[in-house]
């Protein structure tokens, strides 16, 4: 288990790039020292000081060879889905003499025909280097090209996603045809405050697909005075769009000494609330009633749904403390 990632990140976007969004490096021009794979992974980067490869030192980055004529080098990232960019950061850690001093990005909605996003830019060595993007366009690829050569650690791309709506088509899920899971990052979602997450950020709850371990969830700190406390700790989650629910699977997976007593849900329709408004709100209405838990499952709950909405927002409860890996919320879109 570890503590909270404390990287300087862009609050209340999504990070289109990474792999556990299904972001992917798919061609670079060359990464003789390291692979391009790097650069899309959900973890920080790690340095191993005494870790070599036959081609030279280990690092966790994507790293081209040095050039011996003019030129650049770049790599192309598929992003996990489509969605405007707002801010991007080109993670130089642990790349000390080995940075590229300049970089750019460029966003392709085809894979093809490119756009601007950040001009060429000088970077840091060994640090985190934030970039604000204005532009309004969609995409679905980037560019990063590096000027002229090096290494970068991480690529991270956060924005908003611009949903493409696709029917359940996981078997295992008792989810009927026709619905959608209309919390998922991918269709939208988005978590929006909580009331603690020490042990895993707050959008791993609605990442696509099960949670690799019980890093991959959403969870909180012991507190003091638990579990005799039983005061809940809670989750608030803004809908991919305004839905009727049918279905709530709320998945324990990895979590065996840790997972929550109970849950319950409530929902909201309030389109234009902002958080403050949402969080003070009585308009709340209880969607799930309490629900006993169990350790490292899936939990399926249609027939114990007392309200189904339509809901703009839902807040998860858990009682009292503890980790969840995934919430899902099948329904139909009003």
């Amino acid at each position: 288990m570890t503590v909270a990632d404390t990287r300087a990140r862009f609050v209340g976007l999504v990070d289109l790039a990474c792999d556990s969004m299904g972001g992917k490096a798919i061609a670079c021009e060359d990464d003789f020292f390291a692979g391009m794979e790097n650069l899309t992974k959900d973890a920080p980067a790690i340095f191993l000081p005494d870790e070599y490869t036959d081609r030279g030192k280990w690092m966790d980055g994507w790293e081209s060879r040095r050039k011996r004529v003019k030129g650049t080098d770049w790599c192309v990232v598929k992003l996990g889905a489509p969605g405007v960019i707002r801010g991007v950061d080109i993670d130089t850690a642990h790349f000390l003499g080995n940075h590229p001093p300049f970089a750019s990005l460029e966003g392709s909605a085809d894979g093809e025909s490119w756009t601007m996003l950040i001009p060429p830019s000088p970077l840091r060595p060994g640090s985190q280097n934030l970039f604000s993007v204005l532009d309004a366009g969609v995409y679905t690829h980037v560019r990063l090209t590096l000027f002229p050569d090096g290494g970068v650690a991480r690529l991270r791309v956060y924005g908003e996603v611009r949903a493409e709506w696709a029917p359940n088509e996981d078997a295992t899920v008792p989810a009927n045809r026709d619905e959608v899971d209309l919390v998922a990052v991918k269709h939208g979602g988005l978590a929006l405050a909580c009331s603690d997450a020490f042990f895993g950020p707050m959008n791993n709850l609605i990442a696509p697909g099960r949670a690799a371990n019980m890093g991959g969830g959403w969870e909180t700190r012991r507190r003091l005075g638990r579990p005799y406390d039983d005061r809940p700790d809670w989750i608030l989650l803004r809908l991919g769009a305004r839905g009727t629910l049918g279905l709530v699977e709320v998945d324990t997976n990895h979590f065996k000494g840790n997972f929550p007593d109970r849950c319950a849900l409530d929902g909201i329709d309030a389109p234009d609330a902002t958080v403050p408004e949402l969080l003070e709100s009585d308009a709340w209405k209880r969607a799930l009633p309490e629900q006993k838990l169990r350790a490292h499952e899936r939990h399926f709950f249609r027939d114990q749904l007392a309200d189904a909405g339509p809901f703009t927002h839902v807040r998860l409860w858990i009682y009292p403390d503890g980790g969840i890996s995934r919430l899902r919320l099948f329904g139909t879109r009003a």
